[in-house]
């Protein structure tokens, strides 16, 4: 039977088209909000991260009334990275809202959330947002989701389905349309739709327990929490369950805390029935997948399996002369302690601490989601280093070594087409689709993740910023060999003292520095980059020699440019193998791993690097 009092959606799109803005309208529009209370844009998407990259790193569940029927609603993440929480919280889900911006139609990550409701089943209603941009052509939007729809090998009833029920939006100003011409200004039509058109949940309310945990909650106070969607029968507050792990294994277990979702919050319950989603305290240790089912007649559930991380990066304790200066937690200990905390609470990375003990290796999906902890972590006090980002390589059923590949995509004006075609070739990348128009040619790549490291720079250097880059986990595919690394070499300080003017003017001549007069240095801290390929070892403390000819103020107006400076990530993409990024509170430094220059020169000795 059909719980036809309960929908179950997910908001699906690529980044920044809208999806966190549209459901603050549909909690407006269902009057979750007092009509005084003030109310933050883009409310679930709390996390300070969040707010300050424009963008959802975890899927949020938050459930709406409306014409007696309530409506789950689960906000996913749009980045590839963080595909993890995509492809669990969509078995929770019976229909998706796929939202398209009106201007620029599906976009890579669309593809890549839009194939995992497809291969879930889901039925897809597609939302075209921002038609009020000057831009927007809703009609092109429309055919070309649908075009991508049967490019992922959608069935005939979901494009069918997604045809028929296409809704015209702008969440900014807060209207849905069923014609972009109508004048309306709510979101009725949208809601009206989810709940006339998408499926109520197929349940089975007498049958056995039946819940599959998709995604864990933490607290301090009660350990994890379970948060799942049940598909038959009721659980109680106080039910012993049986708990049966992806790998079989089984244990009892008791309830001891049952939420429901209500609007933005939990609310504690006695019970909840099949077709809801429930979040379930008491499970000792549980985790994505396992199934609470009933002891007497349990149920078996598809296991659930999570794409395997791609990038390994090691965590190490700061070695740095200036260590403790920025940061109140420098220890080893409390950096290992830390990490297998998020061990627990994060599901989607695998942490593991070296043989060595020298430091903890942590694997996710891409340089995005390792530096989100990273960033998490030096906001917290932390200070620590990690070396370059490491691709997670396999072996195929013939042995064969494979890698993860990317599908990468460019926007950029035509006359730098080809120098763009140029980098990515340097990278191991080969072009798969060229679409010229007028103003704009749209560029598609398959690449090794290897060669995608640093390569969003080399883009917006050839293309004087005018590109927009777009890259998403694609495959493992063949090994592609040796990929071309930096080729420029680094400008090394020799000393741990404060950067002079006088001195940054010498070497300004030979490259790009990445400091400003009066920063902080230390030897082997890389204060630039040079033009040309070698590392150099540079005074950046050197002053001019006074004669008694000259005065000391004479050379004082020395022209500088502005420093290059990096973010987490694109530090992460710049350094080289024998290199370490620093992290602390208010910094982000790249070093050498050896900080002594006699000590470089020993260990290429050592390595074949360079003859005795």
């Amino acid at each position: 039977m059909r719980q036809e009092n309960i929908r179950n959606i997910a908001i699906i799109a690529h980044v920044d088209h809208g999806k966190t803005t549209l459901v603050d309208q549909m909690l407006k529009a269902t009057d979750a909000f007092r009509e005084n209370q003030q109310v933050q844009e883009r409310v679930l998407d709390s996390n300070d991260q969040e707010r300050e990259r424009g963008i959802t790193i975890l899927a949020k569940n938050i459930s709406i009334e409306y014409r007696g029927v309530k409506i789950n609603v689960i906000d996913t993440p749009g980045h590839a990275d963080f595909g993890g929480e995509v492809e669990r919280v969509l078995r929770m889900a019976d229909g998706a809202l796929l939202l398209v911006d009106a201007a620029e139609g599906p976009m890579p990550q669309t593809r890549f959330v839009l194939r995992h409701a497809i291969d879930a089943g889901l039925a897809v209603m597609i939302v075209v947002n921002k038609i009020d941009k000057p831009a927007a052509d809703p009609e092109r939007a429309v055919n070309t989701s649908l075009d991508l729809m049967a490019d992922l090998g959608a069935t005939d009833e979901q494009l069918e389905f997604a045809m028929e029920h296409v809704i015209y939006a702008s969440a900014v100003n807060g209207f849905a349309r069923l014609d972009p011409a109508d004048d309306n200004q709510d979101m009725f039509p949208m809601l009206d739709m989810i709940v006339d058109e998408l499926p109520a949940p197929e349940v089975d309310l007498d049958g056995p327990l039946a819940m599959q945990c998709v995604t864990i909650d933490h607290s301090e106070y009660v350990g994890r929490i379970g948060i799942g969607r049940i598909y038959s029968g009721t659980i109680h507050d106080g039910d012993k369950i049986l708990v049966v792990k992806n790998d079989g294994s089984r244990a009892m277990s008791q309830v001891k805390q049952l939420f429901t979702f209500d609007y933005l919050g939990r609310k504690e319950c006695t019970e909840a029935q099949a077709g809801d989603i429930a979040a379930v305290v008491g499970i000792d240790s549980t985790d994505i997948g396992d199934v609470y089912t009933d002891p007497e007649n349990p149920v078996e559930l598809e296991p659930i399996e999570i794409d395997p991380p791609t990038l390994s990066v090691v965590f190490e304790p700061s070695t740095s002369p200036l260590v403790g200066r920025e940061g109140d937690i420098v220890g080893g200990r409390q950096l290992k302690e830390r990490l297998m905390q998020e061990r627990e609470n994060n599901v989607t990375m695998r942490i593991e601490e070296l043989p060595d003990k020298t430091g903890v290796e942590v694997a996710g999906r891409g340089i995005l989601h390792l530096s989100v902890l990273m960033e998490t972590m030096r906001r917290e006090g932390f200070e620590f280093q990690v070396g370059r980002p490491r691709v997670l390589f396999k072996k195929d059923a013939n042995g064969a070594m494979t890698e993860p590949v990317e599908q990468a995509v460019v926007e950029c004006p035509g006359e730098y087409s080809g120098k763009v075609i140029e980098v990515f070739g340097n990278a191991g990348g080969t072009m798969t689709t060229m679409d010229a128009g007028a103003t704009q040619t749209h560029l598609e790549f398959k690449i090794p993740t290897r060669g995608i490291m640093g390569l969003k720079n080399r883009i917006l250097n050839v293309t004087h910023g005018e590109a927009v880059f777009y890259h998403t986990f694609l495959e493992y595919g063949p090994y592609a060999g040796e990929i071309g690394v930096r080729q420029n070499g680094a400008m090394i300080s020799m000393s741990t003292e404060k950067a002079v003017a006088y001195a940054l003017g010498t070497l300004q001549e030979r490259g790009a520095l990445f400091v400003s007069p009066g920063d902080e240095c230390y030897e082997g801290m890389l204060v630039g980059e040079r033009s040309k390929p070698g590392d150099m070892v540079v005074n950046i403390a050197r002053t001019k020699s006074l004669g008694n000819q000259r005065s000391s103020t004479a050379d004082i107006a020395v022209q500088l440019t502005p420093p290059r400076t990096f973010t987490l990530e694109e530090a992460l993409e710049y350094i080289m193998d024998d290199e370490l990024v620093e992290v602390t509170p208010k910094s982000v430094r790249m070093r050498k791993r050896l900080l002594s220059e006699i000590e470089r020169r020993k260990w290429a000795v050592r390595t074949g690097k360079v003859k005795k």
